[in-house]
């Protein structure tokens, strides 16, 4: 097994994913056929702490346990992506910008965080809604991933960004730390999502509502509209409630696959050195969706 995320002749390599209720990841199955198809024999592991009580004591002890298996890196997911960074080595420029980690990488035993969220949402966003009116968008969710996405949606042009969240001392901050970074003025906060939505031209979801473990609509629907447009994170399912919600109300949508592509593309990159290719793994993807749900 390699420890190092440059070596391109490797020919195994142990990676996997820290999270909690994971267990319906595509990410496995995409990260090691793509590693096939750079003859590398990858295995991805799941590891889900599911305990309720699991927190970051545990997760210090489970990264000193990874270090020393040889664990090459590991994705990171809810609800660890901002726990996780001050256990880690050392951080990436962008991972520190944003405040969230969800790629590590172990290079000659040191554990270096990345994020590739920001530019995998940003990936899926352009494929998915080219010509979305980017000028008074609304980020619901302020955690690791609403970082992450917040990041990106002002880099890919957003006007005003309005951050909604239950917690307003976590709203506050994110927004003053991206009005800094990105310009004084260009994002706002609240706890009102009905507020927040209008004259809004599009809508970010970025919380964990949705998922197969946390079913339901993050929002009243009666919100929506034929001119917002819509972006999920959540990719399983594939159609979540909000989503389906969305297009029965006539908006524009972005479903999860796209950010979960994009941001696999990038994490193989740093695990492998090596350069994906794109349109393979998201083929693979959604091949993998269909499946699902025609034997369910």
């Amino acid at each position: 097994m390699t420890t190092t995320s440059t070596n391109a002749a490797a020919t195994k390599m142990l990676v996997g994913l820290i999270g909690k209720g994971i267990q319906h990841s595509m990410t496995p199955a995409m990260q090691e056929q793509e590693a096939r198809e750079h003859g590398i024999r990858m295995h991805y592991q799941l590891i889900d702490l599911a305990e309720p009580a699991a927190g970051e004591h545990d997760l210090g002890q489970l990264l000193q346990a990874l270090r020393a298996i040889g664990f090459a890196g590991f994705n990171v997911t809810f609800p660890f992506k901002q726990a996780i960074m001050p256990l880690l080595d050392d951080l990436s420029e962008e991972a520190r910008q944003i405040g969230a980690v969800n790629t590590v990488v172990n290079t000659g035993g040191r554990l270096v965080g990345h994020n590739t969220d920001s530019s995998g949402w940003a990936w899926g966003f352009r494929r998915a809604l080219p010509a979305a009116d980017l000028s008074r968008v609304v980020l619901l969710g302020a955690g690791g991933a609403g970082s992450a996405v917040a990041d990106a949606a002002l880099r890919l042009g957003a006007g005003h960004l309005t951050v909604v969240d239950i917690d307003a001392a976590r709203i506050d901050a994110l927004a003053s730390r991206l009005n800094e970074q990105h310009g004084p003025g260009r994002v706002g906060a609240t706890t009102d999502i009905a507020a927040a939505l209008e004259g809004a031209t599009g809508l970010i979801h970025a919380t964990p509502t949705g998922m197969a473990s946390m079913p339901g609509l993050p929002l009243p629907e009666h919100l929506l509209r034929p001119s917002l447009w819509v972006s999920e994170i959540v990719y399983f399912p594939l159609e979540t409630a909000l989503l389906k919600a969305a297009r029965a109300r006539g908006c524009a949508t972005a479903d999860g696959g796209g950010m979960a592509v994009g941001q696999a593309v990038d994490a193989f990159r740093l695990f492998t050195g090596l350069e994906p290719d794109a349109g393979r793994i998201d083929a693979h993807f959604r091949a993998m969706i269909a499946a699902k749900q025609a034997s369910s």
